[in-house]
């Protein structure tokens, strides 16, 4: 089994070109301009991968976690971009990005390998007023039952680790809904469990380490059952 680590929303970062259009720049430093801790999380888990992918453009300049025709692909600060400056942003960094990924799948997949992708992100604890109450979150297509199954073995061993944590699966988010993971599944209908990990922002916040330490652990000891799915 191939472990192929993501990370879609690693930094905030905006090209030169583009900073023009970005007049709000707190807004880059929330939620919503990129997943705070995610990175760390990502290269903290990074040993474990057979392969790994991050980006640090911020989102609101192309969100990699849509398809083309997602209405939230391009922010209120790119969404009036000429189409020209549109495509060279797909281009630029939207396609290499999620091709090189696909690419890499499908050659594991053709020489006869397995492969789980984890893709790694975290969310707001506070979402409109709303108190977001999960730890952690484990995203999947419930019609996948092996990847079904892989969440049920994820969350029982997670709470090995540390019996406290508040692990749900599809929170805050549904599996099944539009990202790269459920693009990749219609590319991938067999040898491939796609599951992204939401990680609340709140640990961030306190420094804790004892979620990566507990997500390193958990992945290390189901990598090693899970040789064939």
């Amino acid at each position: 089994m191939k472990l192929i680590l993501t990370c879609e929303h690693a930094g905030n970062n905006i090209p030169d070109t583009y900073k023009k259009y970005f007049n709000n720049e707190a807004v880059l430093k929330t939620h919503r301009g990129y997943d705070l801790g995610a990175l760390d999380i990502f290269q903290y888990l990074q040993p474990l991968a057979d392969a790994s992918y991050f980006s640090e453009t911020s989102r609101l300049l192309v969100e990699l976690n849509r398809s083309l025709f997602n209405k939230q692909l391009f922010s209120e600060f790119s969404n009036s971009l000429s189409k020209n400056e549109q495509s060279e942003i797909l281009n630029t960094y939207y396609f290499p990005y999620r091709t090189e990924i696909e690419y890499k799948i499908a050659a594991y997949i053709k020489s006869k390998q397995q492969v789980l992708h984890l893709s790694i992100h975290s969310f707001t604890p506070n979402l409109n007023g709303n108190e977001r109450k999960a730890d952690i979150g484990l995203l999947y297509d419930s019609r996948r039952k092996k990847e079904q199954e892989f969440c049920k073995q994820f969350k029982a061993e997670l709470l090995k680790q540390d019996p406290n944590l508040n692990v749900r699966f599809n929170y805050p988010y549904l599996g099944k809904a539009d990202g790269f993971t459920t693009f990749l599944r219609k590319q991938f209908s067999t040898n491939y469990l796609g599951i992204e990990i939401e990680v609340n922002q709140k640990f961030v916040v306190n420094n804790s380490t004892n979620i990566h330490h507990a997500l390193f652990n958990t992945i290390t000891i189901l990598k090693s059952l899970n040789h064939h799915f």
